[in-house]
């Protein structure tokens, strides 16, 4: 077959009659090319046609709605708007009752802040979180910066970071109905492990109490410890010789050196029922 000058070639044919490189793909004769017939006399016709839908594999349906902005949520549950916690009413039955309320149990290492922290909390009628500062300041792996190691700018940065961690999970919680107690070791002479940063984080609401047993029993109690949560005889001393600095601060202390966990625990919510009726000036 021959072509006049001039006119374009026909694309170069592959094995299946397509064009190369194309899918075989049968050839099937059929009558010849009509213009489609329009709608008949008086109909509308078909709604003219919108923009075109992006498809992408795998979704051959219309493109998903953009959802328009709300607050951030998490899930179904409203983040808190992070106003400070106010301090709850006292409640109306002997203890804390089913009041919502955020605690801070302050006390040397070996004071059982934790231990008597998680039982308080597991045995009240109501839903409440603990929050442990240490835990969370062992949430940082690699680079951690150990303030046993010396404290220095980097111990107070990760310090600052896990309190006020702390801080928001408090609020969060109380958000939306749960309470929560914090445990720290904080100090009534240095101001930046001091109460301060707590009311700034949580709130005027928040109701700090003093675990103070005597030396011997916080020696005792560290020498069970390990890893890094164990400190020397003389660090121990240190801190617990601080921490008597809290006598005389209005703050309530317990001297848990006779008292078990669960007695503890007891006298703990004894009082923060007497702390709602009158609150500590701090």
């Amino acid at each position: 077959m021959q072509h006049a000058v001039g006119a374009p070639l026909p694309p170069p044919r592959g094995p299946g009659n397509g064009p190369a490189g194309w899918p075989h793909q049968a050839q099937h004769p059929g009558p010849p090319h009509q213009p489609p017939a329009g709608p008949p006399a008086g109909h509308p016709g078909p709604p003219p046609a919108g923009p075109p839908v992006p498809q992408s594999h795998g979704w051959s349906g219309p493109a998903p709605q953009q959802a328009p902005a709300t607050r951030e949520t998490t899930g179904h549950i409203q983040l808190p708007p992070g106003r400070p916690v106010p301090l709850p009413a006292p409640p109306a039955e002997p203890g804390t009752g089913n009041a919502t309320l955020a605690v801070l149990l302050i006390g040397p290492a070996g004071a059982g802040k934790t231990t008597v922290a998680r039982l308080w909390a597991a045995r009240r009628r109501v839903p409440t979180a603990h929050v442990s500062l240490d835990d969370v300041r062992e949430w940082v792996c690699s680079g951690f910066a150990d303030p046993q190691a010396g404290w220095n700018d980097q111990s107070e940065a990760q310090y600052r970071l896990a309190r006020r961690t702390c801080g928001f999970a408090a609020r969060n919680f109380l958000a939306n109905g749960i309470s929560c107690i914090l445990d720290d070791a904080v100090f009534p002479d240095r101001p930046v492990v001091g109460l301060g940063g707590w009311k700034r984080h949580v709130g005027p609401g928040l109701l700090p109490v003093v675990l103070l047993p005597g030396l011997e029993i916080v020696l005792e109690r560290n020498a069970e410890r390990s890893g890094n949560r164990r400190l020397s005889d003389e660090e121990v001393a240190r801190i617990h010789g601080r921490m008597a600095g809290w006598y005389g601060s209005g703050l309530p202390i317990i001297d848990n050196s006779t008292y078990d966990v669960e007695t503890t625990a007891r006298v703990l919510d004894d009082i923060l029922a007497r702390s709602l009726a009158s609150p500590p000036s701090w």
